[in-house]
């Protein structure tokens, strides 16, 4: 269950809100003027996948564009 509070509200009672959303892991919306403005949850560390990582970073490979090794200069021979 999500609850909304106004900002007045938040302001009156922050650290009560933050050991409810701490104990019971429910979300609160604080609303400025009736219009949600911020979520306050309880922090959950990402789980990530070593490779998911990777997925996008070969966007496109063409072995035939590969660099082709050339002699070095003459003054390194």
């Amino acid at each position: 269950m999500v609850r909304k509070v106004s900002k007045a509200t938040f302001k009156a009672k922050a650290c009560e809100l933050f050991r409810q959303v701490e104990n019971l892991g429910e979300s609160v919306i604080v609303t400025d003027h009736g219009k949600p403005t911020i979520e306050i949850r309880r922090y959950t560390k990402a789980q990530s996948d070593p490779l998911a990582m990777l997925s996008a970073a070969i966007v496109k490979f063409e072995p035939e564009t590969m660099a082709i090794p050339v002699a070095p200069p003459a003054r390194l021979r």
